[in-house]
């Protein structure tokens, strides 16, 4: 299903983006050395039921999970990086972390993820693998417009992310979203430009750059959800929801607000 969203839905996605941002934002600011990632599960969900918002994920079972998800937002550390499931572990100095959250509000969703170094230890690749999916971001929205191509956004996203010298994973990628979390059409991070779906004003797409440092092969946890790099190596993630105007893109998931 692929969904054009009108501009009273709109107005609303711009709403629950900037919810899911702002909270982004807030658990940034107050994940430390020493946090645990079951607490940053509970700041969650605290913050979406206080705005009023509902998770996407707490019922959130996929054939590709052992589900519901059960938690709030999805907590990847170092060598995970999709569907990190919450669980007892302490934070430390240089730790790779990757906050993803999708949130629904007014029936309309918004996802977005981010990594950061926790502490003030910053392992250079680390830093320069963040960077890379953040450049890969930008390019693929810069891309983005009505009349242009599902793969001119692959296209872009990928070429970043090739001359930065990462191997792409295509099996888990960027995808359309509106009344519900995952819609089509699907965006992998690599592709042909010129081809596949032609964009439209009222179309949101979350777009989604991750990488693996040496690998672009997936291995499951034990508890069915998380995904990590199959030789161990660290991973980063960037996400943004974004909206097809009639003059290209916007990013509707922008944090309003920086304080915890």
């Amino acid at each position: 299903m692929i969904e054009i969203l009108n501009a009273t839905e709109l107005a609303q996605a711009k709403a629950t983006g900037a919810l899911v941002a702002d909270i982004l934002q807030s658990l940034k600011n107050r994940t430390t050395i020493g946090t645990n990632l079951l607490d940053i599960d509970r700041w969650a969900a605290a913050m979406i039921v206080e705005a009023g918002a509902q998770s996407c994920y707490v019922d959130y079972a996929p054939s590709f999970g052992r589900g519901p998800f059960g938690h709030y937002i999805c907590t990847a550390v170092n060598d995970a990086v999709l569907h990190g499931l919450p669980h007892d572990y302490t934070l430390a100095d240089g730790d790779l972390l990757t906050l993803d959250l999708a949130v629904s509000k007014g029936d309309v969703a918004a996802d977005s993820a981010i990594s950061f170094v926790v502490g003030e230890s910053k392992p250079p690749e680390s830093v320069a693998m963040i960077s890379a999916t953040e450049r890969a971001l930008s390019a693929g929205i810069a891309a983005a417009g009505p009349g242009a191509r599902i793969g001119d956004i692959s296209h872009a996203i990928g070429s970043v992310l090739s001359e930065a010298g990462y191997p792409i994973n295509t099996e888990f990628g960027g995808h359309g979203i509106g009344s519900t979390m995952h819609q089509d059409p699907h965006v992998a991070n690599t592709g042909r430009p010129g081809r596949g779906y032609k964009l439209r004003p009222g179309l949101l797409l979350a777009l989604e750059p991750w990488v693996m440092a040496d690998t672009a092969e997936l291995v499951t946890d034990a508890d069915g959800w998380t995904l990590r790099s199959a030789t161990g190596c660290r991973t980063a993630h960037s996400e943004h929801t974004i909206a097809i105007t009639q003059d290209g893109a916007e990013i509707l998931t922008l944090p309003r607000r920086t304080q915890p």
